[in-house]
Formats: structure tokens, sequence, C-alpha cells
């Protein structure tokens, strides 16, 4: 049986790149990812994360299935590369308005707005999907989380506001782990007077080392 079906879809991969050869318009590398990845997106828009099959993309695609198994092993790794296209969570200019308080409100409104974009029953989908998977794709970088965390921080020890010394990479991206937990936890959005809660309770207190905001 999966003989027959590696042979179906080998040819259905054929017909597709003889269709696409016969009219001109083949795509090849990053333009055709770029147009599998958008379509991901549209299709997921269209009918969310649990309903989003490979068939669908590729047929929102205008490519096969196959074509789209070369390149990504399952429907999460396709999907966060489709979030990717998009712009990462934490993509974007890092926040500098004069007060470590605000900074970190002003990414933590970015995070929870971009995964509000991406959908509550998306990321549950995902992290099911991940956890359960024998080869997870990777979720995104913590270490992202923690470089921008740590140009936050570094401002913050320039205004006299913090001391690097004492803070450890943990602490350096709890209030982005506390976003991360807060959804998974809740399967709710986030509410703004959950993030100032972070922030002004939970992570100020463990990082201030004097200034004002």
């Amino acid at each position: 049986m999966d003989m027959l079906q590696d042979h179906h879809e080998g040819e259905t991969v054929r017909s597709q790149d003889d269709r696409d050869r016969h009219t001109g318009t083949r795509r090849r590398g990053d333009v055709l990812e770029a147009d599998i990845l958008r379509a991901a997106w549209d299709e997921l828009q269209a009918v969310g994360y649990t309903r989003l099959t490979m068939e669908g993309v590729a047929a929102r695609a205008k490519t096969s299935k196959a074509v789209i198994y070369r390149r990504w092993a399952n429907r999460a790794e396709l999907i966060l590369a489709a979030m990717r296209l998009r712009g990462p969570i934490l993509s974007g200019e890092v926040p500098n308005t004069g007060s470590l308080r605000s900074d970190v409100l002003a990414l933590l409104r970015r995070v929870e707005a971009r995964l509000q974009e991406v959908g509550i029953k998306t990321i549950h989908g995902l992290i099911a999907e991940v956890i359960s998977s024998d080869s997870p794709p990777a979720l995104p970088d913590r270490k992202v989380a923690q470089d921008t965390m740590q140009v936050i921080l570094k401002h913050a020890a320039e205004r006299g506001e913090v001391d690097l010394d004492k803070i450890t990479p943990r602490i350096m991206t709890l209030p982005i782990d506390l976003i991360r937990y807060e959804i998974i936890a809740t399967n709710q959005p986030l509410s703004e007077s959950a993030i100032i809660e972070i922030v002004d309770d939970i992570f100020l207190p463990l990082v201030w080392d004097g200034g004002t905001d």
C-alpha cells in the first residue's frame, strides 16, 4: 500500500511539474516555498489548525502534497515556518523607551498581539503536536527571547535601573515565559492587567536596582 501511495504521489508531483512547465509558470526554490507558506497561512485562517491538512494547503498553493512534504515533515513544521515568514514573535526593533518598565511592557504587548494573530487554538495545537512528535519541530527559540531581554536590560543597566551581574538567564526570560504559560494554562487571550501584573508584581521586584520610571 505504501509503495502504491508513493508511486501515486510521485505521479502527482510529475503531473504538477509538467503542467507548470507547459504553462511556463514553474516555481522553484524560494519562490515556491514562499507561495506554499502563504497558502498555509491562508488555509490556517480559513479552516483553523485542527482542520488544516497538507492536501488543503497543496490545493490552495496549486502544488502537490509530496512537494510540501519534501520541505516540511509535518503540519507543525509547515505552520511554524509560515509564522516565521510573517514575522517571528519577537521580531522587530527592541523597545528603548527610556525606562525598563515601559520597555518590557511594550515588548510583552507586541508578543501578545502576535500570539493573538496566530490564534490561541493554533498555539495549543502546535504545542500538543510538538509534545507528541518523535521528532518535534523547534518552537520559537528561547535564546531569541533571552537576547531581546538582554538588550532591554543592558539599556536599563546603563540608566542605573538594574545590575546585570545579578540577573540569571532564567530571570531574564521570565516575562515572556509567563506570557506563554498564561496562554497555555488559561486558553484565553492575555489581558492588559495580566501583562502589567507580570511586569510590576513579578519581574521588576526581581531585577530592580533603583532608579525611577
